[in-house]
């Protein structure tokens, strides 16, 4: 894998430079406020986007897993101009120039992301065309180009065009009393150029041919049609391509071209002015297909006036064109993993592990989690304990209420059915739905009204504040009294993602902790001034100020020449008031070791500010989201796990909670967990002063490890 990142661009593939430290970028006597000590927040996320792609490189990684990084990267770039770009975009209509803490303008960062995007993009469509179609292609997996079609192919295809698409498909002619469409925010379409007239005289000009969102963007071929052990594929654009002429009867079709545009997504609902959340967010959502654009993808062989034609008519510019040689919507080619049973060309399957305690599923887990604490880690460890508890409490007649924060599930999770039953079953249901989790608004309207039907108290968190924490309270009567059980976690409830994330799951009967968490609960659904909460840290209230304590506290112990060290293990690092107490803690000595999987504001490595931080990023088969951190503390370590990520809208804008993993072994465990991670020489990215991502390889004589793969053997059933 080769450096191919345009010259001077921070966000080129580093392999070459492995060790070299650079030279710093501030003198030591820069203050911790200085510009120069931070990375560029969206320039950050587009160099986690651009790690993500390089997967689809990684010859360790079976060959339709490299194929689903690619489209993952793609998936990730729609989202981050969806929300990022056009935050940006946003910012600059509205004339709000100010810098960020990094030093950019808005203006400014427009471009640098432009001449990144624009150079991955390109790399991305190379990757598939170059790589990835041909080596597929080897195994018996192919995508047919129209000039390679058979003739029974053709004809099939052509049936296949009269049959599913033509019905459905409704070319519209572009004069007077025919506008440019309104088009949908990623949706596949051709711009069409015609010559001749049509049945009402008209001289031929321009057409739109909105693809059927219905339809798959990838069709496969009867098995009949294909070569011996090969699965054929052809491209919906591929068909309309072919067939475009009988869309337009007695015309000439010129030249047809294929464009999607991306709009803004990001929901804006004012939370002073609104009286009903849920009727607001089903209005904004309405009308969320429909914003304003902010790139236009289109077909890398289209004629520049044809461009500059749709540029102007969505009101963008130069650089928010990406011509493409390829499908636009490569996102949608993800139905291809499923499509073909091909488990030579993915993962080995694995079955999810157990702790000892929950194997033999005859125990009640109240009598299990009563006791000791129960800590599984996803997706080595199994969700299914999370959803057995649930589905235990429906049932039990010792059970009184249940509360439950949901932020990501499904409406027929079998969390929101085990709840939904809970209630019908008589037990006081509370569940505290985050209607704003991005691009799960329609999925979380409907699960409220399930859960609101089936008798569940629903509320919708606090309006100013989105409820992000992940945790579910239990209220048994047990021998003539109540007692509390808990679930905390890192990440949301949801089973699918509990198999692709790494997340941490924490059962607790501790009475303060569980204590804690009901009044977290109490928090959110009345009203009045917050309650002393004595374990827990929770935003918005205490989660920052306890984060800055437990930092300062191990400079504290540096300053005094004790052993000093902890390790931060989140998504994103970009608030500064916790990345100048990361720098205060390396001026005084201690070793700060972060796993920051996506974006980080934290430059290391610079002398006298940063040079005992190092940050290094994972990128592997499961999505690395676990929120979990370990301070040294003179001996008396301590383990922390967070629904949180070292960010504002997490300390300040968010209910968050941040939990102690109180029993020591298992304190331990997350330790030792933490270290493996930081031996990585395999999936992960090595930070560096200049802002290069440097991949980790395996030296002579020193064996290859993935923390992952190592926490799969440890812990998994079958591997």
């Amino acid at each position: 894998m080769s450096d191919s990142s345009p010259e001077g661009s921070p966000l080129r593939v580093n392999r070459t430079r492995r060790g070299v430290r650079a030279k710093p970028a501030v003198p030591v006597e820069t203050n911790l406020a200085a510009p120069e000590l931070y990375f560029n927040r969206e320039l950050s996320t587009l160099q986690f986007h651009i790690r993500v792609l390089e997967q689809a490189l990684d010859p360790s990684h079976p060959l339709l897993n490299r194929l689903m990084f690619l489209l993952i990267f793609s998936s990730n770039l729609d989202e981050f101009f969806e929300i990022r770009v056009a935050g940006i975009k946003h910012r600059i209509a509205f004339q709000h120039e100010e810098a960020d803490i990094d030093g950019h303008r808005p203006s400014q960062l427009l471009d640098e992301i432009s001449a990144i995007a624009h150079h991955h993009v390109e790399r991305q469509y190379q990757i598939l065309n170059d790589i990835l179609i041909p080596e597929l292609a080897k195994k018996g997996v192919r995508f047919l180009q129209r000039s390679r079609w058979t003739e029974k192919q053709k004809q099939w295809v052509k049936q296949y065009f009269e049959s599913e698409i033509k019905p459905v498909i409704s070319p519209i002619g572009l004069d007077p009393s025919h506008p440019f469409p309104r088009l949908v925010n990623k949706s596949l379409n051709f711009i069409v150029e015609l010559s001749g007239q049509d049945v009402f005289g008209r001289e031929g000009g321009l057409a739109i041919l909105p693809a059927p969102r219905s339809l798959p963007r990838l069709i496969r071929l009867p098995p009949e049609l294909c070569e011996e052990a090969s699965d054929d594929f052809v491209f919906l654009s591929s068909i309309i391509h072919a067939n475009a002429d009988d869309l337009f009867p007695g015309m000439t079709i010129k030249g047809s071209y294929q464009f999607r545009l991306t709009r803004n997504a990001d929901l804006t609902v004012d939370t002073e002015e609104v009286s009903d959340l849920a009727s607001a967010l089903k209005g904004e959502l309405s009308a969320l297909r429909y914003g304003a654009g902010v790139r236009l993808e289109i077909a890398s062989n289209c004629p520049p006036e044809l461009a500059e034609f749709m540029l102007n008519q969505f009101k963008l510019g130069e650089r928010d064109l990406y011509r493409v040689d390829g499908p636009v919507n490569l996102s949608r080619l993800m139905q291809l993993i499923s499509e073909v049973e091909r488990p030579d060309l993915l993962y080995k399957p694995f079955v999810p592990g157990l702790p000892k305690g929950l194997r033999s599923g005859n125990e009640s887990l109240f009598d299990l989690i009563r006791q000791e604490d129960v800590l599984l880690h996803h997706p080595f460890q199994s969700f299914s304990p999370v959803e057995s508890l649930l589905s235990e409490s429906a049932h039990d007649p010792n059970v009184l209420a249940i509360r439950q924060t949901l932020y990501r599930t499904g409406a027929d999770s079998p969390i929101v059915n085990a709840l939904a039953e809970a209630a019908r079953n008589g037990k006081e249901v509370t569940v505290v739905i985050e209607l704003r989790a991005r691009f799960d608004e329609a999925e979380n309207l409907a699960l409220a009204s399930k859960l609101q039907e089936a008798g569940a108290i629903v509320i919708y968190g606090v309006m100013a504040y989105k409820t992000h924490a992940k945790m579910m309270h239990i209220v048994r009567r047990e021998n003539g009294t109540l007692r509390y059980y808990a679930h905390l976690g890192t990440g949301n409830y949801h089973s699918k993602t509990a198999k692709l994330y790494t997340d941490y799951s924490l059962f607790t009967a501790n009475v303060t902790l569980c204590e804690d968490v009901n009044m977290v609960f109490q928090q959110l659904s009345g009203m009045g001034k917050a309650r002393n909460i004595s374990t827990l840290l929770h935003a918005p209230f205490a989660l920052h100020n306890g984060l800055l304590q437990l930092i300062a506290r191990e400079a504290k112990a540096a300053a005094r020449g004790k052993k000093a060290h902890l390790i931060i293990k989140c998504n994103s690092l970009t608030e500064p008031e916790l990345i100048r107490a990361l720098y205060r803690a390396s001026q005084a000595g201690v070793r700060c070791d972060l796993l920051i999987r996506g974006m980080c504001c934290l430059r290391p490595g610079v002398p006298g500010v940063s040079e005992n931080i190092r940050v290094r990023s994972i990128v592997g088969r499961f999505l690395e989201h676990t929120r979990v951190f370990y301070f040294h503390n003179e001996g008396q370590p301590e383990a922390w796990a967070s629904s949180a990520d070292f960010m504002e809208r997490n300390m300040f804008q968010r209910v968050e909670t941040c939990f102690p993993i109180l029993d020591k072994k298992l304190a331990q465990r997350v330790r030792k967990d933490l270290e493996t991670y930081m031996v990585d020489n395999s999936q992960s990215w090595d930070l560096t002063v200049d802002g290069t991502y440097v991949k980790r390889t395996p030296i002579k004589e020193v064996a290859a490890i993935s923390a992952q793969e190592t926490l799969l053997y440890t812990h998994a059933a079958q591997a």
